[in-house]
Order: structure tokens, then C-alpha cells, then sequence
């Protein structure tokens, strides 16, 4: 694929590092550095490339010639992510999609700072907000919605007229079925059959809807 864009990716996990090679391999992006908090630098360089402060990154890697992708995981409901993707756009950046090409995407919308996976099928007529992560191998049910800053990790099925809440995890192997709303900030556990609406902030674990713990109660 020709390169015709330049990116920063935030981050120095593992995370990152797939990050960096899926947009090597499969983008029109070159990657030609890293960047994270000051206080959390060790080094200069990580796999290979600069590490810059991101404080000062734009001094160094101007928006005006960059994008950024902020990738970063799920911690605390995704919200170090949302942190990081309102103080990257704040600086100026435009915050770079990736939609793998070996992704089934017929999504009528996907927003800014996403990053989906290869052999992810999005049917028809669904949305999906800013700065969101489907890993691999997930089914979007057609006309459901994902709002913003939420992490689907894999083999998630998520049936049509589904809404996804704002700072949701969804579990591996997670199953919706059609018409659900998931709350705002809930996580599923891995395996979880959801079969009724879930309350905001809530954590699911096993396999019966019934079954769920309240977060900080």
C-alpha cells in the first residue's frame, strides 16, 4: 500500500507495538514515532523509533504534518484513552481510523481515533463512535450503535439494534441478543449472555443475565 500519511502513535505497551505494525502493513500511514506522558518515558526510542514527551510532541512532530492515534487499552472504563484523545485533539492533531482491509465494514458511520481489527464483520446501517478498539473476529448486528470510547475485545457478537454505552468493555466471547442496551460504563465479563437491558455501571460475569455485581458496592 502506497504511504502518503505520517503518524504518531500514543503509547508503549504491546498494544502499541501491534498498533504500529498493522498500520505499517496495511495502512497508507509510516509510523515515525511514539509518544507518551513525560513521567512515564524511560527511554528515547521504543521498537525501533523515537519516544517523545507528549507534553512537548507537537513542538517536534507538528499537526500540521501528523496525525496521532491514541493507543491505548481499557483501563478504568477506557477513560486514560478518552483523557489522552481530548488532549491530543486540543493540541491541533487530527486522530487517525484504522479499518483493517481484512475487515467486513458496511458501517454507515465510524468515528476518529478507531481502531478495528481484521475479520470483524459491521453490518449494515450501524454507527460506531470516536475512539473505539474491536479486536478481531467480532459480529456488529446490523443497525446497532457504539457510542464513544468503547473497547469490544473478541469474538464478541452483537446482534441488530443493539446500543453499545459510552466507556463499555465487552468481554471475549460476549454475546447480545438483539435489541439490548448496554449501559453506560458496564463490563461484560468473558463468555457473558446478555438477554436484558444492563444498568449503567455494572459488571457482568458468567452466563445468566441475572448475574452481576454493581461497581464500588
Amino acid at each position: 500500500m502506497k504511504k502518503t500519511k505520517k503518524a504518531i502513535l500514543f503509547g508503549t505497551s504491546g498494544q502499541t507495538e501491534v498498533f504500529d505494525y498493522l498500520l505499517t502493513h496495511d495502512s497508507e500511514y509510516t509510523v515515525e514515532a511514539f509518544t507518551c506522558s513525560a513521567a512515564f518515558r524511560e527511554s528515547d526510542t521504543i521498537y525501533g523509533k523515537p519516544l517523545v514527551d507528549f507534553e512537548t510532541v507537537e513542538t517536534v512532530y507538528p499537526p500540521s504534518e501528523y496525525e496521532m492515534h491514541i493507543a491505548v487499552g481499557y483501563t478504568n472504563n477506557n477513560k486514560i484513552r478518552e483523557r489522552f484523545y481530548h488532549e491530543a485533539k486540543a493540541k491541533g492533531y487530527t486522530l487517525l481510523t484504522y479499518i483493517s482491509s481484512k475487515c467486513t465494514n458496511y458501517a454507515r458511520a465510524i468515528g476518529d481515533n478507531c481502531f478495528v481489527f481484521e475479520d470483524n464483520t459491521i453490518q449494515p446501517f450501524v454507527s460506531i463512535g470516536n475512539n473505539c478498539i474491536l479486536w478481531s473476529g467480532n459480529h456488529i448486528g446490523h443497525h446497532s450503535k457504539v457510542e464513544e470510547n468503547v473497547f469490544i475485545s473478541s469474538h464478541v457478537v452483537i446482534s441488530g439494534h443493539c446500543k453499545i454505552g459510552a466507556n463499555s468493555f465487552l468481554g471475549v466471547n460476549s454475546t447480545l441478543r438483539d435489541g439490548i442496551t448496554i449501559g453506560r460504563e458496564t463490563t461484560l465479563g468473558a463468555g457473558c449472555l446478555i438477554v436484558k437491558d444492563t444498568p449503567e455501571g455494572t459488571t457482568w460475569i458468567g452466563t445468566k443475565a441475572a448475574q452481576y455485581e454493581k461497581k464500588n458496592g
